[in-house]
């Protein structure tokens, strides 16, 4: 039996976040802090012209990376932070994050700035994900959240440069797309930058 598009990517997700999820908490927290250095070269920072860019950014749920030391070293590279904010089971907005301003738990288990942070559109977009390849193709969680708000901003003639986070064993050969899909520029690993189709379809540590 041929399995739809979607019946694939369910197992790919179950499967890599199986992966994710066996990583000991020592692992994890290696793994971030290898992001951290690479994300500390001037070459990233040329790369995706981080001065004065506004950075979406997450606070960590479950098994994924812990990012929060990664976005404060991109606020001393001379980007602005944002975070996202699960309005409803459709909507996420962005809302800016300034350098001490509390946080509150947001919906879906997230946190972010509370309603009194200004909403924001993002120049690059740090996503989590569950499976990714090196077309630059991506698998979430299923919710369709960022799917939504990259479309949202694409037909706003906005459309942010978009990075990836992932541990290296999210890694698939070929995560299945259709044609609206947007693919991502790159992907930061603890092994280091992938750059894709967007940016070459090279991969280089930094």
């Amino acid at each position: 039996m041929t399995l739809t598009s979607r019946e694939q990517k369910a197992l790919l997700r179950a499967e890599r976040l199986s992966l994710r999820d066996a990583l000991s908490p020592e692992a994890r927290a290696a793994g971030a802090a290898a992001m951290l250095r690479h994300i500390g070269t001037p070459e990233f920072a040329r790369a995706f012209h981080l001065a004065g860019s506004m950075v979406s950014g997450f606070w960590p749920i479950r098994s994924e990376p812990d990012i929060r030391p990664l976005l404060e070293a991109l606020r001393g590279m001379g980007a602005r932070l944002c975070l996202p904010v699960v309005l409803d089971r459709e909507t996420i907005v962005f809302r800016e994050y300034r350098a001490g301003s509390p946080v509150v738990k947001t919906g879906f288990g997230t946190t972010g700035p509370d309603k009194t942070a200004p909403e924001v559109d993002p120049d690059i977009m740090l996503v989590p994900l569950s499976a990714f390849d090196r077309g630059g193709h991506r698998i979430g969680y299923g919710a369709g959240h960022y799917d939504r708000a990259i479309a949202r901003l694409d037909a706003l003639g906005k459309r942010p440069r978009l990075i990836g986070i992932a541990f290296a064993c999210q890694e698939v050969a070929s995560v299945p797309f259709e044609p609206h899909d947007i693919p991502l520029d790159a992907i930061l690993t603890e092994e280091g930058l992938i750059e894709t189709q967007r940016r070459g379809l090279q991969a280089r540590s930094i």
